[in-house]
């Protein structure tokens, strides 16, 4: 079931319904009272009087009529401009703001669909989303990497495994064992788990190269599957590839609410958390359900 508020507007200390602004929305479509009576289901008188009721409220008209129809003022298209603007800016708070690393970005998308409240997702590297968040503009944080949740000791709800696989332009790998991975050249992607894959590479004293860091998993997978000599590790859950560090790189993608007092922050949490077997289906690993 899924509510949707209509909303009026207060102007000099007086309170306009909604209805009289869909009648001027009407109105300035379709230059007809009469058209605009019908569209809402009202007589003609019930329009007229709403129209003149609210000029005698606001001191100056809404509408003028002549021959060719009716149309607004152009105090009234400023005043229609003005609930319009302010309709946006109310449905904009009303909306949970989610913002993250594309990989959970892409799973919440795909999950959002079936939650019966507006849900704003934005895709954007872990760092400026939670610079967007200290700026009160976020009210979920989606992490693809734990990493900062770690580093700014952050209350992270783990909502699922994933892991990074090893991809390249060779339909058949040959690569097989740690070894076979010196000396092999990299695209590294900024934001994502790779750094666990960096860091086997050095524990076990694989010699390697970072040939150029971008900052889209998805424009790293074009860069090497268009080379004959590049590698890189992408999250298992949206690409393939050879999992050779499976066990080294897996990692959690993760919720972090910055605005649990917001209507709908916790019951998008807990609706994703219920969400285990949608989230399998997507290549993920379900962490096991809980409840904030």
């Amino acid at each position: 079931m899924k509510f949707k508020a209509k909303i009026g507007m207060e102007i000099d200390g007086k309170n306009y319904d909604h209805r009289l602004f869909k009648t001027l929305e009407i109105i300035s479509k379709t230059f007809s009272q009469r058209k605009a009576a019908n569209d809402l289901d009202i007589a003609h008188s019930v329009l007229n009087r709403r129209i003149k009721n609210a000029e005698d409220k606001l001191g100056f008209q809404l509408v003028q009529t002549n021959k060719s129809g009716t149309k607004l003022t152009i105090k009234g298209h400023e005043l229609l401009k003005k609930y319009s603007n302010y309709q946006n800016r109310v449905s904009e708070a009303k909306k949970i703001m989610i913002y993250g690393g594309p990989i959970t970005i892409g799973i919440l998308e795909y999950l959002s669909s079936g939650f019966p409240m507006d849900v704003g997702l934005y895709s954007c590297s872990d760092e400026d989303s939670y610079s967007l968040g200290k700026r009160n503009l976020v009210d979920i944080l989606a992490l693809d990497d734990p990493l900062l949740g770690f580093k700014k000791d952050l209350e992270f709800i783990p909502i699922a495994h994933d892991y990074l696989v090893l991809v390249s332009n060779e339909e058949k790998m040959n690569i097989k064992y740690l070894d076979d991975l010196n000396n092999l050249n990299f695209v590294s992607v900024n934001g994502t788990a790779q750094r666990l894959a960096w860091q086997t590479l050095k524990d076990n004293n694989i010699n390697f190269n970072i040939i150029k860091t971008l900052n889209s998993q998805y424009d790293a997978f074009k860069l090497v599957k268009n080379s004959q000599s590049l590698y890189t590790f992408l999250n298992g859950s949206f690409f393939k590839g050879n999992d050779i560090l499976k066990r080294e790189t897996e990692h959690v993608i993760s919720l972090v609410p910055l605005n649990n007092d917001k209507t709908g922050v916790n019951e998008f949490i807990n609706y994703v958390l219920d969400s285990s077997k949608e989230i399998a289906k997507q290549g993920f690993k379900p962490m096991k359900p809980w409840k904030v």
